[in-house]
């Protein structure tokens, strides 16, 4: 069990690589290198929760792949059982799933990123969420219990904040959505301190205090 929380991914970490079978055939996570990715796990096909977060997923998913965003699904159900589920969930809810979705049967993939918390479940994914960048960096992940549906919104919106972030080389605040105001990184010493006041309506920010000051990006 130590062994296998010293192995999870941490924010900023290279994410490990691996091969598996899914609905579009073989896939190997560094084919996806280049692009953002969302990995994502669910505890079972034919679950109420996971069927109303796939039909999320997809229902967003035009404007994950604007965003050069892979989204990517895993549970430890066979490929036959995804596939079943997915054409059930095309036929009784007119939704189709465009991404492919891991059969990880061995619990390979699951292992190699701590999807499986033994006091939820041993045979069974928490609802675990991923979010590798195209270097293949793990930027930010989130874990959800089985009983709570995810938010993907919420996940998108992250994408959003994280390639915010990259582009203009600032961050974000709390409930932060495209186009609302950014803060600029605080200064480090004293001088720049007092140098950020001095000129913060020449720059056209919005400050609080020398340590809080946000600006509007450009549209």
């Amino acid at each position: 069990m130590e062994a296998e929380k010293r192995s999870l991914p941490m924010i900023g970490d290279v994410v490990p690589d691996f091969e598996a079978l899914t609905t579009h055939g073989k896939i190997r996570l560094s084919d996806f290198k280049g692009k953002w990715v969302v990995l994502f796990s669910h505890p079972a096909d034919f679950t109420p929760v996971c069927t109303t977060e796939f039909v999320a997923f997809a229902k967003l998913y035009p404007e994950f792949a604007k965003r050069n965003v892979q989204l990517i699904g895993l549970s430890v159900d066979s490929v036959f059982s995804h596939i079943d589920w997915i054409r059930s969930i095309r036929e009784k809810l007119g939704v189709d799933i465009p991404f492919p979705v891991i059969a990880d049967l061995d619990m390979k993939v699951a292992s190699l990123f701590g999807m499986i918390h033994p006091k939820q479940s041993t045979t069974a994914t928490v609802r675990a969420v991923f979010v590798i960048d195209p270097e293949m960096k793990l930027r930010a992940l989130l874990y959800y219990p089985m009983s709570a549906g995810r938010n993907v919104d919420e996940i998108l919106r992250l994408i959003d904040a994280l390639q915010t972030s990259d582009k203009y080389g600032v961050v974000t605040p709390a409930n932060w959505r495209p186009g609302d105001p950014v803060i600029v990184p605080p200064p480090t010493t004293r001088e720049m301190a007092e140098e950020r006041l001095r000129e913060a309506a020449e720059k056209g920010y919005e400050c609080v205090d020398w340590y809080l000051c946000k600006k509007r990006l450009p549209e």
